[in-house]
């Protein structure tokens, strides 16, 4: 019976009755002829309350309306993924529910409600988003559902026992939207430019016929005797070039844009580059580094291996430290062993920073080749842009225009000394990095 009583709610529409039927009594009292209809009206809203009560309750018992969460098996770090709650009306009458979803703590949303009308024993779908801006465990609770009849006088609560945890992975879903990007023709679909081949790559592929439009340069003099016809060379891309991504997760790795964090974008970008470099017949790898190197994934061309690379991101985590750059290049050193295209996810706000570290990425790029990829300040954009009207304004202008022109320095400085830099904002920190990827393989700069 307490069970019964905890799923009954009386809604609003049966109290705006009630105050109306008090204003009649109360009415009554200065004129009496119009107690008697009061009383009938009185008796009505209970008799109808008690009729609403009994088609929600008896009618279909416990199973008056269905329920199920459909959740993915996973969700997309930064992405809208999509959910689904399926309802089924198995009462011989209209409804309408209002269902409340007990979302994960991480979402922070507390006024989730959807509201949906079922016909007599129909199904229908409620779909909805859900955006993570974190990776880790999310744990779903219960589904409740509160049925109304047409009168809605009252509500009963249908309790879905649909306790879920969906882990969130760096953002997979992107991998689809970027995978045309190795494919020359839709490269500047998605802002990514062509680069100019430069000479010939150096990894002979066969020798075949020759055909107008082919390179006389590449004209086999031997095979074209032996066949008594032009013979060329035809020659292919490296491959099989090993490829690491190296995430910084020290503090400064921790500045938020957009909900995300540079961590997250930098995970999200290298999952995205991984798959492009793979599918680019290259060996991808990885590993991240503060006080010490972690996450390791040496650079591999295996059918397994985006599987390797997204497991090992999904465990990156900042400690906030400072990070140690010298562990990094002694790392290098020992588990590197041939020249890599290394691409550097970190963040330098000065220059002083980057002169700190400056000596062991000039120890890096001796044997490697090295790209450093670091963010621009977004927050500074709105004190750049707008005009100054007051003293106070003027200063932060001028102080706001002194950081951007340090983030100038640091790329200057870096290529002074050997070493490629990207300067991007979060939101292109994917495109980007793929342009320098895709200019560097038709350079033949590795």
């Amino acid at each position: 019976m307490l069970k019964l009583i905890k799923s009954f709610y009386i809604q609003p529409r049966f109290f705006y009755a009630g105050m109306a039927v008090v204003v009649l009594f109360v009415l009554s009292f200065f004129a009496p002829p119009l107690f008697r209809t009061t009383k009938l009206i009185f008796a009505g809203l209970f008799f109808l309350l008690l009729i609403d009560a009994l088609l929600l309750y008896f009618v279909r018992g416990k199973y008056g309306v269905e329920g199920a969460r459909f959740a993915p098996e996973r969700f997309s770090n930064g992405d809208d993924n999509g959910l689904k709650i399926s309802l089924k009306n198995n009462y011989p009458f209209l409804i309408r529910a209002e269902v409340i979803d007990e979302l994960p703590y991480q979402f922070q949303i507390r006024d989730f409600k959807r509201k949906k009308s079922l016909k007599p024993q129909s199904e229908t779908t409620i779909s909805y988003t859900l955006r993570p801006t974190e990776r880790g465990e999310y744990r779903f609770g219960k589904l409740n559902i509160y049925a109304q009849t047409q009168l809605g006088f009252i509500a009963r609560r249908f309790t879905i026992e649909a306790d879920q945890m969906v882990p969130t992975y760096p953002s997979f879903l992107q991998l689809r939207k970027y995978e045309l990007m190795t494919i020359g023709h839709h490269l500047q679909d998605y802002g990514v430019k062509k680069t100019r081949r430069i000479g010939h790559t150096m990894e002979f592929e066969q020798i075949k016929e020759y055909v107008q439009g082919d390179d006389l340069r590449t004209i086999n003099w031997k095979a074209t005797a032996k066949k008594n016809e032009l013979m060329v060379n035809q020659y292919q891309d490296e491959k099989s070039q090993p490829i690491y991504s190296v995430i910084d997760k020290g503090r400064i790795m921790q500045m938020p844009f957009n909900g995300l964090s540079l961590l997250d974008y930098a995970i999200n970008a290298t999952l995205i580059i991984s798959s492009v470099v793979l599918r680019k017949q290259d060996r991808a790898g990885l590993f991240s580094f503060s006080k010490k190197v972690e996450n390791y994934v040496a650079a591999e061309r295996r059918s397994g291996q985006m599987g390797k690379i997204l497991h090992a991101l999904y465990n990156v985590q900042t400690d906030f430290l400072e990070s140690d750059y010298s562990r990094l290049y002694a790392e290098i050193k020992r588990n590197i062993t041939h020249r890599s295209l290394i691409l550097l996810y970190s963040n330098f706000e000065t220059l002083d920073a980057l002169n700190r570290q400056l000596p062991y990425l000039k120890a890096i790029a001796k044997s490697h080749l090295l790209v450093v990829i670091f963010f621009k300040n977004t927050e500074l954009d709105e004190l750049l842009n707008n005009k100054a009207t007051t003293i106070q304004q003027v200063y932060d202008k001028v102080i706001a225009e002194k950081f951007e022109f340090e983030k100038r320095l640091i790329v200057n400085e870096l290529r002074k000394c050997g070493i490629q830099a990207i300067l991007t904002t979060p939101e292109k920190l994917t495109v980007d990095t793929i342009n320098k990827y895709l200019e560097i393989k038709a350079r033949g700069a590795l």
